[in-house]
């Protein structure tokens, strides 16, 4: 019995001992915590996971594609991922390029196929480009075609800046100091940027002085436009709008009356009784036409006689038609 009790008490100090632990070898709870869930592979600096991921970044950062990520176009090119990531345009073409450049069109760097076929307009841009200091870049053909995402580059290429669009007032100024009647194109839901840059052609053969296009639903100033545009989206400036229809009425309260061009027109645009006022033209789609707002803002619906076998005309193609007539009838 006594032997009992003797174990008991020692028993009962053993377990009174500070910092010991029955079955722990003697070391504190502490050291026993749990320390959290193992952090994930990527997450560890040392593991070659986190280093490929790393690596991913800072070829994102840089422009090129990271793994895993989509391209922006057909092209591997700087010029093409660049533009994926709004960050820059690239104009093809040899008169394209030179209006840019006559234009003095901000140039980030200036693309030229090796063995170029020499002629007045490239000797103009490298002429242009040395003086001006810009990048001179001499690349493979292949490498052009991928820069200008397959387009006609006819061996010449310059990266630019976004386009800078103007707004209502820009264009007004313009017309101001050209001491000329305001003549002025706006289009309604044209979402084909070689639309646009067709009506950009137009407005600048007959003597426009702006374009202006919506913020939502519409084309912009891309590639496609400055190349359809021949050039003369570095003269003509566009102007964006948050809000179309209130852009018209800002237009109509400076004295321009509003035109909108429709198969179902009650004039013919030869005969339009405004051509030589301050006038805007606004062009809708070629499938769904002008808008009901925008229709009910306008003076008059023209229309443009064609022949019954063809159902409608492309916002390019009537944008011209309809300019040509008001710079003929200004003209006489």
């Amino acid at each position: 019995m006594a032997g009992n009790s003797q174990r008991r008490g020692a028993t009962r100090k053993a377990g009174s001992k500070k910092g010991a632990t029955v079955g722990s070898g003697g070391q504190r709870r502490r050291g026993l915590e749990g320390k959290g869930p193992t952090p994930k592979a990527e997450e560890r600096s040392y593991h070659p996971a986190a280093k490929k991921k790393a690596a991913a970044e800072r070829r994102a950062v840089a422009g090129t594609r990271g793994s895993g990520s989509r391209p922006a176009g057909r092209g591997g090119g700087a010029a093409g991922r660049a533009r994926g990531a709004g960050a820059t345009e690239v104009v093809a073409g040899r008169n394209s390029v030179v209006e840019a450049l006559r234009a003095g069109i901000p140039v980030s760097a200036v693309y030229v196929a090796t063995r170029l076929e020499a002629d007045d307009r490239t000797r103009e841009i490298l002429r242009s480009a040395t003086e001006a200091g810009y990048p001179l870049l001499e690349v493979t053909k292949p490498e052009l075609d991928r820069l200008t995402d397959g387009s006609v580059h006819q061996g010449v290429a310059i990266q630019v800046p976004p386009y800078d669009y103007g707004d209502v007032e820009d264009l007004l100024d313009v017309a101001a100091a050209s001491d000329r009647a305001p003549l002025i194109v706006a289009l309604d839901g044209v979402t084909d940027p070689r639309n646009l840059g067709a009506v950009l052609r137009s407005a600048g053969a007959f003597g426009a002085h702006g374009v202006l296009v919506p913020e939502r639903r519409s084309a912009g100033v891309t590639a496609s436009a400055w190349k359809v545009s021949a050039g003369a989206a570095a003269r003509v400036p566009v102007a964006r709008a948050t809000n179309l229809v209130r852009a018209l009425e800002r237009l109509h309260e400076a004295g321009c009356f509003i035109v909108g061009l429709d198969g179902g027109g009650d004039v013919a645009v030869a005969d339009l009784p405004y051509s030589a006022d301050p006038l805007v033209l606004v062009v809708g789609s070629e499938g769904k036409g002008l808008s009901r707002l925008v229709r009910e803002h306008c003076d008059a619906i023209a229309s443009i006689p064609i022949a019954s076998e063809v159902e409608s005309l492309n916002a390019g193609v009537a944008a011209g038609i309809a300019l040509y007539e008001v710079a003929r009838t200004r003209a006489s």
